[in-house]
């Protein structure tokens, strides 16, 4: 597997948003990825998450994260990593 490199935004928002780099990592390899805008791809993985959100404090049981990436030659760049809360498990 090709190794997968962050870019300056996406660990912005990694950490805004409360997603590790483990999570974006175990999502591009595990999970289907799909085409995305402009030549880019992107997958997306629930994880157990427990606790309240930052960006409006309710508390939720699951995250989904969803990193939007670009599959070069050598290796895979992150461009950008969405998250989502919810109380609903995703049945995969």
């Amino acid at each position: 597997m090709k190794p997968i490199r962050l870019s300056n935004h996406s660990k912005l928002q990694m950490l805004l948003r409360c997603a590790t780099e483990e999570e974006v990592k175990l999502s591009i390899h595990e999970s289907t990825w799909a085409k995305a805008k402009m030549g880019k791809f992107q997958t997306k993985k629930q994880f157990s998450f427990n606790k309240m959100s930052p960006t409006n404090n309710q508390f939720y049981k699951y995250k989904t994260v969803e990193p939007i990436f670009a599959d070069e030659q050598n290796e895979i760049v992150v461009i950008t990593v969405k998250v989502y809360y919810s109380n609903q498990e995703v049945k995969s």
